[in-house]
């Protein structure tokens, strides 16, 4: 049986006690949230690339749709990814606008400024909850350490890299390269102050996932990067 394990987070809690585990350096989950329409998101989305190839780094591309009436329909945009943002905007400020990027759920900043976002990162706390990723022939097994107060985990498969030629809108002529295209999200549940389990299937091949455990107010608390293999 084939079997693949990660281990991300500080706080290995529940998982400490195992012989031959150890953490990954602590993870910096960054959520980038752009659009094809718009004409300031292409430094931004070459960034993210850049930032994704850290160890560190976990990079998530959310194509809103609210560029989608201005000359060019983003073939990635998506309602799911415009409620993040604007619940996002709601708790952290800043308004809605693209790109933005968010760190750790807790900080928003323009994703094209390099020294900004390079702060932010360097700023950024370390999250206290182990996630713990296991793939087997059936499926993906993921367990979340204790954490301090009731939070949800969800599911999030991505796309690494596309390549669009743009021939509308504010990038006509431009072709486009972005990279960890959020496709897919599934909540699969939530805990409340408890260590739990959760099983899903794995990300179709080329495809990787990130498992994310979020308090409330949105802030990230634990996560976990499965590449494509």
């Amino acid at each position: 049986m084939r079997r693949r394990t990660l281990i991300a987070g500080t706080a290995l809690s529940a998982f400490a006690h195992r012989p031959g585990w150890a953490a990954a350096k602590h993870p910096v989950v960054l959520e980038l949230f752009t659009s094809q329409g718009c004409s300031s998101c292409p430094p931004a989305d070459a960034l993210l690339g850049q930032l994704a190839r850290q160890p560190n780094i976990l990079a998530l591309a959310w194509h809103v749709d609210y560029w989608n009436h201005l000359g060019w329909r983003d073939r990635f945009a998506t309602r799911t990814a415009t409620e993040r943002q604007q619940a996002y905007a709601a708790k952290l400020g800043g308004g809605v606008f693209t790109p933005a990027l968010v760190v750790n759920g807790s900080r928003v900043v323009i994703g094209s400024q390099h020294h900004e976002v390079q702060a932010a990162i360097a700023a950024a706390a370390m999250l206290p909850v182990a996630v713990k990723l296991e793939v087997t022939d059936g499926g993906l097994r993921v367990e979340i350490g204790a954490a301090p107060q009731e939070v949800r985990v969800q599911r999030i498969v991505y796309d690494p890299e596309h390549v669009t030629g743009v021939d509308a809108g504010e990038n006509d002529g431009t072709r486009l390269h972005e990279y960890c295209i959020v496709r897919e999200v599934e909540t699969l549940g939530s805990l409340d102050g408890v260590a739990g389990r959760f099983s899903t299937k794995q990300a179709a091949a080329g495809q990787g996932q990130v498992i994310l455990v979020q308090s409330a107010d949105l802030r990230v608390l634990g996560a976990a990067n499965l590449p494509p293999s």
